[in-house]
């Protein structure tokens, strides 16, 4: 709402409008009604429950993952991945515009961080060559990137990197969206889950709240085993984990809201293309638009909100002081949403970059 008027929104990133689903709101409120709001203690002494066990087997399923851990947030979890590998290489290899959590858990690592070109294959190769010949490096990565839609190339950083390398991989945003099935950037890229820890939220694409890292058996017991900041938290609330599962439900049983989404997403991309925008090609629903100054900023917010549509214009990563709107598109705005949008940028095409 903007006073009295009420704007389309295209940010956020509740890809699917899960967190307001009436199926996940109800799953929310039973479980506060029949567990509380928490279980005040870490789940390696009196804070474990049964419900967290099956949100596991069930994100397990869905990603087709052999083990599950649940984090309080999605944020700290490359942290504790990181914790539970420290000291084990030589090198870790950061993209240039990883998302803070990823330079968070560069720390935890405790070995020499080098950074090499956003989604640049190139440019990895010769940070992998400045390593030496027994390096032992692991490699930090958004699966897909939050300011723009990008995507990194997961297949050919395996192929750049040596055999024994690993991946952490933030897959904030991919989990639920990108790849066939929605399985995340792991599965769009045709890679496997050997030597890769994949962490997702459950804040995004299923619209609830907390995280968890999927991985291996032997890596989850390590994580156990070694990371102070999972042994030492409170999970995730019970009734946002019995949200949580009636959100996976549905999105495994109901591959329309996929369908959805990238319909959606493909009619608003081939609009802007055909109107004269100069669109980045990515997979996902996050379309970034930068204005060519701040007054043609002003003019194109001004325009959107006679149109209905609330501008947003972000500086996240940005090295353009005049900031860029950033779009993400979700399955179920309208038709008439999304013609909305694409009818004000479209007259207006000749204010952004090229």
């Amino acid at each position: 709402m903007a006073g009295r008027r009420r704007l389309s929104y295209f940010s956020g990133c509740d890809y699917f409008r899960l967190s307001s689903h009436p199926k996940v709101l109800q799953a929310v409120n039973e479980g506060m009604r029949r567990f509380g709001l928490n279980v005040a203690a870490s789940r390696l002494t009196t804070g474990n429950h049964v419900l967290y066990d099956k949100l596991e087997e069930r994100l397990c399923d869905f990603f087709n993952a052999e083990e599950a851990l649940l984090l309080p947030s999605g944020y700290c979890g490359a942290s504790v991945a990181a914790q539970s590998l420290a000291g084990q290489f030589s090198h870790a290899l950061l993209d240039s515009r990883a998302h803070a959590a990823l330079i968070d858990a560069a720390v935890f690592l405790e070995c020499p961080v080098l950074r090499f070109q956003h989604g640049n294959v190139e440019s990895l190769k010769q940070v992998v060559s400045r390593c030496g010949q027994h390096a032992r490096v692991i490699l930090l990565t958004d699966g897909m990137f939050s300011h723009d839609g990008s995507v990194a190339p997961l297949r050919l950083y395996r192929q750049a990197l040596p055999k024994d390398a690993w991946l952490l991989v933030d897959d904030a945003h991919g989990a639920g969206v990108l790849g066939e099935t929605g399985k995340g950037s792991l599965e769009h890229a045709g890679v496997s889950r050997y030597r890769t820890v994949q962490c997702v939220t459950l804040s995004k694409a299923l619209g609830v709240y907390g995280g968890a890292l999927l991985c291996s058996k032997s890596f989850r017991a390590g994580v156990i085993k070694n990371s102070r900041q999972f042994t030492g938290t409170t999970p995730i609330p019970l009734p946002l984990v019995n949200g949580a599962i009636e959100s996976l439900g549905l999105l495994a049983s109901d591959p329309a809201f996929l369908v959805r989404l990238r319909n959606n997403s493909n009619f608003v991309k081939e609009s802007l293309i055909q109107a004269g925008l100069n669109l980045a090609s990515t997979p996902g629903p996050i379309i970034r638009i930068v204005p060519r100054s701040t007054s043609a900023a002003k003019q194109v917010s001004a325009a959107l909100l006679r149109a209905g549509v609330f501008p947003l214009i972000t500086r996240y990563l940005d090295r353009h002081t005049t900031g860029y709107f950033r779009w993400v598109i979700s399955s179920e705005h309208t038709r008439s949403q999304l013609e909305a949008l694409c009818k004000v940028l479209g007259r207006h095409a000749a204010l952004f970059e090229t």
